[in-house]
């Protein structure tokens, strides 16, 4: 099998942005027209790349989990584990704001077996674990809470603060986290 044309690559990558801006902004599922609008690029392109609406919400889905749990490497990479872990959980709020515009379809996909809940799952708390434990060995970050109370918290704060609309509500729940997850005697 031969390697796309980098044209093709770029249009791909082209129609996954504007499909996730065009998620994120959205209240319900948006028209696959309003993508194609969104990326500048004509309806029949984005068939070419997409041509079902559950192939398009499919690649959306997997490029954010794989930029999560890439980030989460990527990010101890550059910064103290605490900040690493602050920065990972906006990315989290994107993520969880990114499903909004396409909820029902991706609710029917995986039910139907299309998308394993579960791997995304364990490839989330993984993620949530490599920086936990580098904070842990690093003194940042407390030893007894787990990827699992993290991801607990985290459904939490974007179930109350729903992103971009309550962005900064978010942000003060996720400091309060933050806070609670530095071992005694240590702050910001």
């Amino acid at each position: 099998m031969r390697a796309p044309r980098a044209d093709a690559t770029r249009n791909r990558d082209q129609l996954l942005a504007a499909a996730t801006r065009v998620f994120v902004a959205a209240d319900a599922e948006p028209s696959m027209r309003a993508v194609a609008r969104e990326a500048g690029v004509g309806i029949a392109t984005l068939y070419r790349h997409f041509p079902t609406r559950e192939s398009l919400v499919d690649a959306v889905y997997r490029d954010q989990v794989v930029r999560l749990t890439t980030a989460a490497r990527d990010l101890l990479t550059q910064q103290p584990p605490a900040a690493a872990m602050r920065r990972w959980m906006d990315l989290f709020g994107d993520w969880i704001a990114t499903k909004n515009g396409m909820l029902d379809t991706l609710l029917a996909m995986i039910e139907s077996g299309e998308i394993a809940h579960a791997q995304t799952r364990a490839e989330l708390l993984a993620a949530i674990t490599t920086i936990l434990d580098a904070g842990r060995e690093a003194g940042d970050l407390r030893s007894d809470v787990t990827a699992e109370d993290i991801a607990a918290f985290l459904i939490g704060v974007f179930t109350v603060a729903p992103r971009p609309v309550h962005e900064a509500k978010a942000g003060r729940l996720l400091d309060v986290l933050m806070d609670g997850l530095r071992p005694a005697g240590r702050s910001t």
